[in-house]
């Protein structure tokens, strides 16, 4: 069986084509949502997902989180004394998630489909196969998140005919799709979007407001006091999200060293001042509207529904100028967390042939444009750097496209073709993908020499072909993101690294987050709760310490009861990626 994940910023989460459609597998505290965070604690044990989150508030040193906007790049951090790049540290997860979907089906599960950003780069892409790659998975596919969400919504809502615009806004990245849906056909028409804006940007600007309102500045204090930093982060985590429902709420300053009181000071912000100080982060979300919408050939009067996908778009503000753009309310009928997952795993039941979904055809667009490089004549010189397309994005995939190009030298015999992606008209401001090299251009003037073809699939293969029009002689190139940058040596070497660290038990998770979340709500207390937590913890780990699995049980929900009650937005379990 494959299954589908959807490998968040925030949250990760994993489903299955099951007997009555998608359905999301539950992580060992029950939850669907995994928060994407890795720690290793003081014993070099590997935490996953809710109890990582918590050890983050108190020891930010040994976690790791928000790694997703680093894909593709040199990124990496050091835990324990590792270091570890945002591949290895996705792989991680992935992992953790992998040993959900055993669990729950009793079997190894090894194929899997996982979603990114529409906007992620070939780079960024590559890292996600190998990251799979790293935790045991074969990839079967890289499906765009809105397309997942689009998936999802084609196969609950079987509507005759309808021209949807899914705007996915999580907790790292920004992604809008257009999709037209007909006869059982879902046709993806544009994607466009932005790899950093997200909700972590919405709370990262609330946390510098809150400094700013203390005379002190972010970029300082993250250096100097980090503990500080990662308690403000949760601090202004959770009154983001209770300003989706209250008009106005208060945020605590740590001390120094990360600790909270009854005498810290306090930042008391309404929803409308919240909304003033994140104007910059709302414009930007407009860009890639326009882009999308533009590629598409449509204007907004066309749109007969607006789709919101991701924990973020649970901001009223976020609602609001989502609907102001497109002057039509925005719908959100499938949990925004939930959804790419879900759309996920009907594509891993395509890839399946599962018989639930015969009548499901979909179609996807290329997410950036591929050309080549060329030269330019400037003034009576050959200047060269410049970028020639000859798939644009946003087109439909898959597809094949020819170009005619020509020799700049009497009697030049090669040519040199460097494959690019990217939207600028300088290669300097793409990714360069491959070089293929045009040997036997028979002697001659200057002239129009060759073809180039480009077919691109809906694996991501993108076949390059160049054809010599006086002999014929031809000559390929293939670049596939399902052909790894990693030799097996190399992978071999990873996983053995991966495999090497301590897994917590899986069967231990409940203990060790309800033991870490009241180690973060401990120092939040007054002196009078602390007792009673205190007391509470205390029966708690002798319980534990004598394997006593009823007393196990009944200190768990005292303390769950406890811990819910004195922090009742702390257990985010259901927030999603605001």
């Amino acid at each position: 069986m494959t299954v589908g994940i959807d490998l968040g910023t925030t949250n990760s989460l994993i489903a299955i084509m099951g007997d009555q459609g998608p359905e999301l597998v539950r992580n060992s505290l029950g939850e669907v949502l995994t928060p994407s965070v890795v720690a290793l604690d003081a014993g070099g044990t590997l935490l996953v997902g809710r109890a990582a989150k918590e050890l983050q508030v108190v020891h930010p040193d040994r976690c790791a989180s928000i790694f997703k906007r680093h894909m593709g790049s040199d990124w990496t951090t050091t835990l324990s004394g590792r270091t570890m790049t945002a591949r290895d540290l996705s792989s991680l997860v992935l992992r953790s998630l992998k040993a959900d979907a055993e669990a729950h089906l009793g079997h190894p599960v090894t194929d899997a489909v996982i979603t990114v950003p529409a906007y992620f780069n070939e780079r960024q892409r590559t890292d996600t196969i190998e990251a799979g790659k790293l935790a045991g998975f074969n990839v079967r596919r890289i499906l765009n998140e809105p397309t997942a969400a689009a998936i999802a919504y084609g196969l609950q809502e079987n509507a005759s005919e309808r021209v949807l615009a899914v705007v996915d806004l999580g907790g790292g990245t920004f992604d809008v799709s257009i999709v037209e849906q007909f006869e059982g056909v879902l046709e993806i028409r544009s994607s466009a979007g932005e790899i950093f804006l997200g909700g972590e940007d919405f709370t990262t600007t609330l946390m510098s407001q809150t400094l700013q309102a203390h005379g002190l500045r972010l970029e300082t204090e993250e250096l100097r006091h980090p503990a500080r930093i990662s308690r403000l982060r949760h601090e202004c985590e959770q009154a983001k999200r209770r300003l989706t429902q209250a008009e106005s709420t208060t945020v605590r300053l740590p001390d120094s060293v990360g600790n909270l009181s009854d005498q810290s000071p306090t930042l008391e912000i309404t929803r409308e001042q919240f909304q003033q100080c994140t104007q910059r982060i709302l414009q930007q979300i407009e860009a890639p509207l326009r882009r999308a919408m533009g590629d598409a050939g449509l204007n907004r009067t066309q749109i007969d529904e607006v789709i919101l996908v991701g924990g973020a778009t649970r901001t009223p503000m976020v609602v609001a100028r989502i609907h102001e753009w497109f002057e039509k309310a925005p719908l959100c009928r499938i949990n925004p967390d939930e959804v790419v997952a879900l759309g996920a795993a009907v594509q891993a039941g395509l890839i399946d042939r599962n018989v639930q979904l015969n009548d499901l055809v979909v179609t996807d667009v290329a997410s950036f444009t591929l050309g080549i490089e060329v030269s330019q004549e400037l003034s009576g010189k050959h200047r060269p750097g410049y970028f020639s397309p000859i798939i644009n994005r946003s087109s439909t995939i898959p597809c094949s496209r020819v170009e005619t190009y020509g020799t700049l030298q009497s009697n030049q015999t090669t040519v040199r073709v460097k494959v690019y992606q990217g939207e600028s008209r300088r290669v300097e401001g793409n990714t360069l993908l491959g070089e293929l090299e045009i040997i036997g251009i028979p002697l001659g003037p200057p002239r129009s020499a060759f073809d180039v073809r480009f077919t691109y699939d809906l694996n991501g293969v993108l076949e390059v072909e160049a054809t010599v029009l006086e002999t014929g002689r031809k000559c390929a190139l293939v670049i596939t993101r399902l052909a790894s940058s990693m030799s097996a040596k190399e992978i071999e070497a990873a996983v053995r690294m991966m495999q090497s660290l301590k897994l917590h038990p899986r069967d231990d998770s409940t203990n060790r987050y309800l033991l870490l979340r009241a180690d973060r709500v401990y120092q939040e207390l007054s002196l009078i709760e602390r007792d009673m937590l205190a007391d509470l913890l205390r029966g708690f780990e002798e319980a534990l310490e004598a394997g006593d699995k009823p007393a196990i049980t009944q200190f768990q929900e005292l303390i769950r009861e406890f811990l819910d009650r004195v922090d009742p937005h702390g257990d985010a379990s259901s927030s999603g990626g605001q």
